[in-house]
């Protein structure tokens, strides 16, 4: 669902076979079979984009934590449960790592029926735990806070601990590309601060347009991030003092370059802004677990949450310009990453104990586990 799973699964990935691990990153809609992973999929995206309050509602009643009894994904996922458990036989997993909440549905149905045989340690990178995220049967849950970690353990008395988030160590290091992002920026705005409006990959977000001028009107060069939504950009204002973007690679550079980053769904982009040091400003938050996740965030000091147009501008004024305020949040932000997610998963890796190695196909996939010398011993996120 967009790309902020996908952005986690590959640098976990990237980080296993950096200890020299073994990997695979499995999109867990593919492994459902008739199309249902594909049209769950388009289902959700036309909801986001086009009636975001009817997701609200249903998250309301149905997710939300202390709504009554959690509702389970098992039954679709239990149609995916064979492929799940012949990949991991057949890759020698010996970890499974569910970064989605209905991939942790899968993983806890299977484990508490002895059909998956290894561990499963479910990477929650959500700021606000819904509950679709929770099954008892799962081995352990590694989470972005230690009040979601708390929530967990309250909720389904499974273990859980805080690991913080993760992101490609670029966004943390000094950008070379800031330099030609800065450039860009004086010749579209000379003199005006950059403020990044995310609407995520799939260029998601109530009145962009509108909040754009707003912040053109005083003084801000809005940078807005489409995503891979053409028909999004292609309808805002291609006026001067606004910048407009389509999917952008060098992420890292962007946000090094910019000062602040106004956001709507708590998600991935929110996370790797926090890595390079870039303030966060809540505004009209996505219904459902992109709210929350809002509110969680500016409950837990790591940004702010504009409730109007006035709070904006004034949160904005505050952050982008260099002084106390701004290196609080900055502090508090990196603040967030603060242990090693490869030392736990190593710990539930020489837990498991040895797996015998996979066939040989040239190029299997898995990821390898323990103390990182054993290449026969895999795990699959």
């Amino acid at each position: 669902m967009g790309a902020g799973h996908d952005t986690v699964a590959a640098e976990l990935a990237r980080r296993l076979r950096e200890h020299g691990h073994r990997t695979a990153v499995v999109d867990v809609l593919r492994l459902l079979p008739y199309g249902l992973g594909g049209g769950l999929r388009a289902f959700y995206q036309a909801s986001v984009r086009h009636f975001p309050w009817a997701y609200g509602g249903l998250y309301q009643v149905f997710l939300r934590r202390g709504t009554g009894r959690r509702p389970s994904g098992v039954p679709l996922a239990r149609l995916a449960a064979g492929r799940l458990t012949r990949l991991a036989d057949r890759t020698g997993a010996d970890l499974v790592v569910p970064v989605f909440h209905l991939a942790a549905q899968l993983t806890g149905h299977l484990r508490s029926r002895g059909l998956l045989r290894v561990p499963s340690a479910v990477f929650l990178i959500d700021f606000s735990v819904h509950r679709q995220w929770l099954h008892p049967g799962n081995d352990r849950y590694l989470c972005l806070t230690d009040e979601a970690a708390r929530a967990v353990r309250e909720d389904i008395a499974t273990p859980a601990e805080t690991a913080g988030p993760v992101v490609a160590p670029a966004f943390s290091a000094p950008a070379p590309g800031a330099e030609q992002w800065s450039r860009r920026f004086a010749l579209h705005g000379p003199g005006r601060p950059p403020v990044l409006l995310s609407a995520g990959a799939w260029g998601a977000g109530s009145r962009l347009a509108a909040t754009a001028a707003l912040l053109a009107g005083r003084g801000f060069l809005p940078v807005v991030l489409c995503g891979r939504n053409d028909r999004l950009r292609g309808r805002l204002p291609q006026t001067p003092g606004v910048l407009t973007l389509g999917w952008v690679a060098d992420m890292p550079g962007l946000m090094h370059a910019a000062r602040a980053l106004v956001d709507n769904a708590a998600g991935q982009t929110a996370v790797q802004a926090l890595a390079a040091g870039l303030p966060v400003v809540g505004y009209r938050p996505l219904p459902g677990h992109g709210a929350d996740g809002v509110r969680r965030m500016a409950a837990l000091g790591l940004s702010d949450l504009a409730a109007d147009e006035s709070g904006l501008l004034g949160a904005l004024e505050r952050l982008t310009a260099p002084g106390p305020d701004r290196e609080r949040r900055v502090r508090h932000g990196r603040a967030l990453f603060r242990d090693d997610l490869m030392a736990r998963m190593a710990q539930l890796l020489d837990a498991a104990g040895p797996c015998p190695s996979p066939p040989s196909t040239g190029t299997a996939p898995g990821a390898v586990g323990g103390d990182g010398r054993d290449t026969s011993r895999g795990a699959a996120s």
